[in-house]
């Protein structure tokens, strides 16, 4: 059995800190929640920790100097920053201490996991379980070749495509939300937002067109919330 990825969670928000413990858990990660930043770093050289999350506002040590000091012990870790403010230096400080990614509070659950799987999946994800092969309906959708195939017909997909055809896969027969899959994938600039969100519509049609041929497979709009990719659900070896 692999082992699971070790998280470190530091966040000072009690209840917030638990919902993202519980979500992450079931995400099957293995996760240790601290309440501030001193009680972090004195417990971060127990153990070998895959992952940090860490608060930026947090008291004793904020998650900017606990960040410099955990970066003295391991270099290589990745950090996400979670910060109440969508201050400019803010990123710069987060970036400049060597933040991988950073969310700002409120933030959606599903686009801090997709944010994790690409970091993850950037590093090469040691003991990460890439997914590199979908099946769907009659199709079988290869990522890391970015083909689309059903019988003796294979189509070549775009790397926007392929990034939007797998995240509909990950979370297939559920909503994946529309605004999360446009940050995940776009990361557009606030003033692009719209015209990233417009550009997500064009790829969605674009994949219906190529999924067409199995009729029991559709992508769906769900109103005010985002899409769900509908396929019968295949035994995996």
């Amino acid at each position: 059995m692999d082992e699971k990825i070790k998280i470190f969670l530091c966040e000072d928000d009690e209840n917030l800190g638990m919902l993202l413990r519980e979500y992450l858990q079931t995400k099957d990660f293995a996760v240790d929640l601290f309440p501030d930043g001193e009680r972090g770093f004195n417990a971060f050289p127990d153990k070998k920790y895959d992952f940090c999350i860490l608060d930026v506002m947090m008291p004793k040590k904020d998650g900017f100097a606990l960040a410099q000091d955990i970066r003295k012990i391991d270099s290589e870790i990745p950090i996400i920053f979670l910060t109440a403010k969508n201050m400019k230096d803010d990123v710069l400080e987060g970036f400049k201490v060597g933040a991988d990614d950073y969310l700002t509070k409120p933030f959606n659950m599903q686009e801090l996991m997709f944010r994790i799987e690409a970091i993850l999946r950037r590093i090469n994800g040691k003991k990460t379980k890439d997914i590199s092969f979908y099946q769907i309906g009659n199709y079988a959708f290869d990522t890391q070749k970015q083909t689309l195939t059903i019988g003796s017909t294979v189509s070549r997909l775009t790397t926007k495509e392929s990034e939007l055809l797998s995240y509909l896969c990950a979370n297939m027969n559920e909503i994946l939300d529309r605004e999360v899959a446009v940050n995940t994938i776009w990361k557009p600039h606030h003033d692009f937002y719209q015209f990233a969100a417009r550009s997500m519509d064009v790829y969605i049609t674009k994949l219906r067109k190529l999924l067409k041929d199995d009729p029991r497979v559709e992508i769906m709009n769900i109103h005010g919330k985002g899409y769900k990719l509908i396929a019968p659900v295949e035994n995996k070896n």
